[in-house]
């Protein structure tokens, strides 16, 4: 008989993990709503989280629970026109949290066998109305007016998947043992360091911000050769983000990356992917994407061909990028020298782009621009944004100045600033 996920870790390091996500994850202020998104397998730490989260001063606390086992069997049974329809009801259930100034803690797990038999064309179709109807949500949340914050707890599939030479419960172990590592809350004050965490992301962020480049290019052995332009008065962020309000807040649970949006039109070459990309509980692997004026022309997967293809043929925006991310390969997580398959943690060991939307807060006074202003700097537009890992231990990163002045700032797949 397989113990619990929970018999693995200590009750206080685990309420020390769910006071991380509370208080320095969403930063809940008291008599705010928290939504807690949840799994039914993860019920005991969504339920935790929910205890520490009255004891923050909460007003209400409501778990919005899911069940992969039922998402699979409608996914497999539902007929096309519901497929093809995200009810209201669900849409208005999130217009009224938001309104009410609710925060949101997203509790992942990864299962990548759970939907294995479902076409993925039906998971697209599905996920492409449900973006289209929280197109509203979506944007509060790429735009930080609400408070967010993504974080995993161990799966026994994802375990033994992760750890294949290990026992079932030495897998589980050791999977708990590096995303609280990675998520820096394995110490005796989580919160305190990831406040010093931080300081390290302002730090970069400053040079990088002052420097404006027009272009940075990425290299590597793998093949690897790309030019992505930079809008005007483009702002980097990371780590802590502060919402409309003021209130800072960390919206991923890990996260080691900088980020900024590139120019919609202003990416050119060949971009190879490092790990696997995990979407609609699909992989896809060993895969490439070729850029023209920022568009994706042409792409390939050896693994999961047909899922990447529902990716960017989701609508126009989907064949373009909305993120840059710069991430070094010395973090703690990184350091694990572990693929995760779970694009939260293989995300953050290296650097990736994302496809799909940009955020407007990755341009100067952005939340306050119109959907028009944002286009015509350059931003992309999209239903989606999606994650791909392609950096290396070797990437090599150059600063392209306006001027065509060149500025190394990563060898090796390391900062050099």
């Amino acid at each position: 008989m397989i113990k619990g996920i929970y018999e693995f870790i200590s009750e206080s390091q685990l309420k020390k993990y769910a006071e991380l996500a509370v208080r320095a994850g969403v930063n809940l202020q008291k008599n705010q709503l928290l939504i807690i998104h949840s799994d039914i397998q993860n019920a005991t730490f969504a339920r935790l989280i929910q205890t520490v989260a009255y004891e923050a001063g909460a007003s209400n606390v409501f778990i919005d629970w899911s069940d992969e086992q039922s998402t699979k069997e409608f996914y497999l049974n539902a007929s096309d026109s519901v497929i093809d329809h995200f009810p209201d009801w669900q849409a208005a259930r999130f217009k009224e949290w938001d309104e009410a100034g609710a925060a949101y803690i997203h509790i992942i797990s990864e299962n990548l066998d759970v939907f294995k038999e479902v076409s993925a064309e039906r998971i697209s179709r599905f996920q492409k109305a449900s973006r289209t109807k929280l197109r509203d949500y979506h944007a509060k949340i790429r735009s930080h007016e609400v408070r967010w914050c993504l974080l995993a707890v161990p799966y026994v599939g994802w375990a033994t998947k992760v750890f294949p030479n290990l026992s079932k419960e030495e897998a589980i172990q050791s999977l708990w043992k590096l995303i609280l590592k990675g998520s820096r809350a394995d110490a005796k004050n989580p919160i305190k360091d990831w406040e010093s965490h931080n300081r390290a992301f302002e730090s970069r962020k400053k040079v990088l911000n002052e420097s404006q480049f027009e272009v940075l290019h990425f290299t590597n052995s793998r093949g690897t050769d790309l030019l992505v332009g930079l809008p005007k008065n483009h702002l980097y962020i990371g780590g802590g983000v502060i919402d409309e309000n003021g209130i800072p807040f960390f919206p991923n649970i890990p996260t080691e990356e900088i980020f900024t949006a590139p120019h919609k039109n202003k990416v050119n070459g060949k971009l190879v992917g490092t790990k696997p990309l995990i979407y609609g509980g699909s992989v896809i692997d060993e895969f490439y994407l070729i850029f023209k004026d920022g568009r994706i022309t042409d792409y390939y997967a050896a693994k999961g061909q047909e899922v990447l293809q529902n990716l960017i043929e989701t609508d126009e925006g989907s064949h373009y990028l909305g993120e840059i991310a710069l991430v070094s390969n010395k973090s703690p997580l990184a350091q694990a020298d572990t693929l995760f398959y779970n694009t939260l943690f293989d995300e953050n060991t290296a650097c990736h782009i994302g496809i799909g939307n940009a955020s407007p807060s990755n341009i100067q006074n952005g939340i306050n621009q119109s959907e028009e202003e944002l286009k015509a700097a350059g931003l992309n537009n999209s239903l989606l944004l999606v994650n791909v890992t392609f950096g290396t231990e070797d990437m090599k990163v150059l600063g392209i100045k306006e001027g065509g002045t060149k500025v190394l700032l990563m060898n090796d797949g390391d900062f050099q600033f």
